[in-house]
């Protein structure tokens, strides 16, 4: 399985970045795709999570209302679309799969590279 995380970059508060992750390996049928995201110093969270075959969607309260998460089966693709963006959304974006239902970050088995995502104030 081989994820590559893509998009992230600088922007001011208030503005807007789309991340994608194309995934490649194997069927995802049945898998999550969730993205998670580590600031300095602290620990790697959730943000958001897709169920690839039904497109359920989940979020952290952090986040709910201004990201989105979505997929295109087509082009094997996750897409986090980050808008109102603040200045403790700063962070390196990662996503990453599971067979689990879970949001927890040790429960993924693979992990894209990562994406700098910088806002500034």
């Amino acid at each position: 399985v081989q994820l590559q995380a893509s998009g992230g970059g600088l922007v001011q508060a208030g503005g807007s970045l789309r991340l994608s992750c194309a995934a490649s390996g194997r069927t995802f049928n049945g898998y999550f795709m969730g993205w998670f995201r580590q600031a300095p110093g602290k620990e790697r969270e959730f943000v958001a999570r897709i169920t690839w075959s039904s497109g359920t969607t989940n979020y952290a309260d952090s986040v709910k209302g201004r990201f989105t998460i979505s997929r295109d089966s087509a082009k094997s693709t996750v897409y986090l679309q980050m808008d109102s963006l603040k200045s403790e959304d700063t962070a390196v974006y990662y996503c990453a799969t599971t067979s689990t239902t879970s949001t927890w970050y040790g429960n993924y088995a693979y992990w894209g590279q990562g994406t700098l995502v910088t806002v500034s104030s």
